[in-house]
């Protein structure tokens, strides 16, 4: 396993960051895939086992019960000080008013409701979920900036947002000395290039480190077109990802599969090897509902592409619409 800083921060983190929306009690929340206990458990073992110290849950992932699982399997597996454990705020967990977003109250709310979750006295890299336009960024950021100064929160990140929004809460932070963001949790593959234009030439310039979220596409780099899933079967949000840009993105995928061929290797390696080639990108947070999924990741930090793999693997991209 190879360890890096997250941006410019002195935090040290393993190259891949297992996410753990997967894991969480299956009745509850949006992700009816998800393991139980039982099954999560040795997946968050075996990466501890791999050398990955960095893991990344979501107040909201399996109503709180994805944190829960994560808590206790670091308890039991490892000691505090050996890993890196990030979650985030803005989804509501309840009903009714103050149940959503980024205001003083919900932030307050939440960090409490999560250090209880993950059974800890405080969380390495608390992040943003999404830009939130009724708050405003000011209250956001000092909030944040007094978890982090009462020992609740190490650094803050954030996710999902427009370049001028990151852009605009950072230097809030900076005109007012409160807690820069180190991080930002964007999605971006090899079928969602748009972080590209603007958010990672940001995050290059400002030193923040980058972990991108769906490095596999939601599993579309890893498989024929056609072949489903009992995931992408039940996963509507997923399949909604590709309704509009299907023509070109079943060509991108088509080529990962030559590469791969080529190569020899699982086409999860090639759709995460050029990810992890960008010098952008800190740590793909990758999922993983079986073994062999992480043991693909960790093989694919020993896959250099060259620059013609890169340059074909590129060429058929054609612009999306921002999500």
């Amino acid at each position: 396993m190879e360890y890096v800083k997250l941006g410019r921060s002195g935090l040290e983190v393993s190259r891949l960051n297992l996410g753990t929306m997967s894991f969480g009690v299956p009745e509850r929340g949006n992700t009816p895939w998800s393991l139980n206990e039982e099954q999560s458990r040795p997946i968050m073992k075996k990466a501890l086992e791999l050398g990955i110290n960095f893991f990344s849950s979501a107040n909201m992932y399996s109503d709180g019960t994805s944190e829960e699982f994560l808590g206790r399997a670091l308890h039991d597996f490892a000691r505090r000080d050996e890993v890196v454990i990030s979650t985030k705020v803005f989804v509501p967990m309840r009903k009714g008013p103050n149940a959503m977003g980024l205001s003083r109250k919900v932030i307050m709310t939440e960090i409490d409701n999560s250090l209880r979750r993950l059974g800890t006295d405080y969380i390495d890299l608390y992040q943003i979920h999404r830009w939130d336009p009724n708050t405003p960024i000011e209250e956001t950021m000092e909030a944040l900036h007094d978890v982090v100064k009462s020992g609740k929160v190490r650094y803050i990140g954030a996710s999902s947002m427009l370049a001028w929004q990151f852009a605009k809460a950072q230097h809030v932070a900076e005109r007012n000395g409160w807690t820069r963001f180190i991080s930002m949790e964007n999605r971006l593959n090899l079928l969602y290039r748009e972080e590209e234009r603007e958010m990672l030439p940001l995050c290059k310039d400002e030193g923040v480190g980058v972990t991108p979220y769906l490095p596999l596409a939601a599993g579309r780099l890893t498989r024929d077109w056609n072949e489903q899933t009992s995931r992408s079967e039940m996963d509507q949000v997923a399949k909604g990802l590709f309704v509009h840009t299907e023509e070109a993105d079943r060509k991108v995928a088509e080529r990962v599969a030559e590469v791969a061929v080529s190569r020899g290797i699982p086409r999860a390696q090639v759709a995460l090897a050029w990810l992890l080639q960008k010098e952008e990108v800190t740590a793909p947070i990758i999922g993983a509902t079986q073994i062999s999924h992480l043991e693909d990741a960790v093989s694919a930090l020993s896959v250099t592409l060259s620059p013609e793999e890169i340059k074909s693997l590129e060429e058929l991209y054609t612009p999306h619409p921002l999500m």
